[in-house]
């Protein structure tokens, strides 16, 4: 385990020794995403009335065009009835349209309506800002450090078998 100081400790033996959930790395790391899911969420919804699921799904249909709705759980992480339920509101909302996909008869592909498309214009400036935001609690090196521990942590979860899409941390 590592100490909220950095320090690498020991796991607790099963002597009756605690276990210290605070210092546990995955709790660490789901606490810190939620704080920042919630800070995005709030904003989100403040701005553009959208969820943090809805707004993934806007960003990566955005990014890349026209996507099932497999595509975008695969690049977002998310389940795929999380996927399912932001695509159903976006759509019923007039932000994406769905069609069959004309190579697999049961898919279906997601893309952005126009109004999809304004609203993804004025959220990447936001995301932007709000990364800047937190950018500004930690130094250059530091954030350049956290970018490249997380890229390293997560391929070396994917490794260990954590490349399953399960639910995400929301």
């Amino acid at each position: 385990m590592i100490t909220k100081s950095g320090k690498r400790t020991r796991m607790p033996e099963s002597n009756g020794e605690a276990f210290r959930l605070e210092d546990f790395l995955p709790y660490r790391l789901s606490v810190a995403a939620n704080r920042v899911s919630r800070m995005f969420a709030r904003r989100y919804s403040e701005a553009f009335g959208l969820s943090i699921p809805e707004w993934r799904v806007l960003a990566i249909v955005g990014r890349f065009g026209t996507l099932s709705p497999t595509a975008v759980g695969e690049s977002t992480a998310m389940d795929k009835v999380k996927v399912s339920r932001a695509a159903a509101s976006l759509v019923a909302r007039g932000l994406l349209k769905q069609t069959h996909d004309p190579e697999d008869g049961r898919g279906r592909l997601l893309r952005l309506t126009r109004k999809g498309a304004a609203v993804h214009d004025g959220m990447v400036p936001l995301a932007c800002e709000l990364e800047e935001q937190l950018a500004e609690g930690l130094s250059r090196a530091e954030w350049g450090a956290l970018l490249k521990a997380l890229d390293k942590l997560s391929s070396h979860a994917k490794e260990c078998g954590g490349n399953q899409n399960g639910a995400s941390v929301d």
